[in-house]
């Protein structure tokens, strides 16, 4: 990323002004009557601006989604800005409403959490001269806890180059990156796929590939795939596939139906791409490829369906099609950005597949028959070995939630 600006020149300018015009530690000045208040006028001040070294910025506001584990998730990201010559070191994040601690990230949680923009693979608390850097939240409340109306920040720092008193070698930025909370309630969908064991791979809140994809699209970031799930169906022995991983007919679950969530327009289609080999990822993909075969369905309020990676040939709609919730509308394929058969599944803010914010949803009716481990249970799948399961998990019917990322869930779509 470019620096922004020259950050000594910006704040010593800052500092200049500050002194010219006076400052509540030097006393109003005196020199002038016109600075004099006359009688009868109010002589409250605003608020004395803070230094903030650090500069902060909500991708998207926040809209709640009561999940699988009993709790209500509010994911989203804070994009952050060195807008200093020098390092800077977060040593803590957290996110408050009012008065109230929500979440607060330090050390290693917090480098788990943060990534200087472009290098998603390094966990980092550190930005250097005029570096950018993400920083994904997932604030989890307790289902009969209110929802709050306004969250805001605190960011602690250490600079490695500090210009006290104004910047001293740790700063903290109160109430940075002020956001509203999303009154918009998530929509509620059938499952797009039927059967037993069906895997989310890749989902919210944790940091996946899916959440952590931000895409720099029209001078703007996009995080259309903030609460996508990568569909794969463990067969009765955990695993995904058997004999041949490179071929994408030794996945039982390729082929299967892929069924509409809701009723709806489709605004979007794209078939004819090749299956990919399975159990590697493709190159070169040009943008509009990355969705590989894909239906684009509008559902309502706002809100479009993805259905992605589709089988060849298998697409049995066209835009303008009105669908009925259930209504089979291709097979499950391995096309496009994949290294797997599956069906990536996402509901997002506009008819693009990656130019649009990516917002929850909730299913109607489905079976929770458990949850793998943990996130390094993913691995084996893609080896061909079974996925340990968390244990003592006993299934159970649920209602109008939404998928966690490792959840294994039976659908009856429609």
């Amino acid at each position: 990323m470019h620096r922004i600006g020259n950050g000594t020149v910006a704040i010593l300018g800052a500092a200049a002004l500050v002194t010219a015009c006076g400052s509540p530690t030097q006393g109003p000045p005196t020199s002038s009557s016109a600075a004099r208040p006359s009688a009868g006028t109010s002589t409250t001040s605003p608020p004395a601006a803070q230094a903030t070294p650090v500069l902060a910025s909500v991708v998207a506001a926040p809209v709640p989604v009561p999940t699988t584990d009993g709790k209500r998730h509010l994911a989203y990201e804070v994009q952050l800005i060195n807008a200093l010559d020098g390092d800077v070191t977060l040593k803590s994040l957290s996110v408050k409403a009012g008065t109230t601690e929500l979440l607060t990230l330090t050390g290693d949680r917090l480098a788990y959490w943060m990534r200087a923009l472009g290098a998603t693979q390094t966990p980092t608390t550190t930005l250097g001269p005029g570096r950018a850097g993400i920083v994904w939240l997932d604030v989890v409340l307790d289902q009969s806890a209110p929802v709050p109306t306004e969250l805001s920040h605190t960011i602690v720092a250490d600079l490695a180059t500090p210009m006290p008193p104004l910047l001293p070698a740790t700063v903290t930025e109160n109430d940075v990156a002020p956001v509203t909370v999303s009154t918009e309630k998530p929509v509620v969908i059938s499952p797009p796929l039927d059967g037993p064991r069906w895997l989310d791979g890749n989902g919210c809140c944790d940091m996946t590939a899916h959440r952590m994809a931000l895409n720099p699209l029209d001078g703007s970031l996009w995080a259309a795939e903030r609460f996508a799930v990568d569909y794969v169906q463990l067969s009765a022995d955990g695993t995904i596939f058997t004999g041949d991983r490179t071929r994408p007919e030794s996945y039982p679950y390729f082929g299967a139906n892929v069924h509409a969530v809701a009723d709806g327009p489709v605004v979007a289609v794209l078939d004819g791409l090749p299956e990919q080999v399975a159990g590697t990822g493709p190159v070169g993909l040009p943008l509009d490829q990355y969705a590989g075969n894909h239906v684009v369905q509008d559902i309502g309020d706002g809100h479009y369906a993805l259905y992605a990676h589709l089988k060849t040939g298998s697409v049995k709609v066209e835009p303008g099609d009105s669908l009925s919730t259930g209504q089979v509308i291709a097979n499950l394929g391995n096309t496009g950005n994949t290294d797997a058969p599956h069906l990536h599944f996402h509901v997002m803010s506009t008819p693009d597949p990656l130019r649009s914010n990516g917002l929850p949803f909730t299913i109607k009716n489905f079976t929770l028959d458990g949850r793998l481990a943990s996130m390094d249970a993913l691995d084996p799948l893609l080896a061909g070995r079974p996925a340990p399961m968390a244990p003592g998990a006993t299934p159970r019917d649920e209602t109008d939630l939404g998928p966690l990322v490792l959840d294994v869930m039976t659908h009856a779509a429609g």
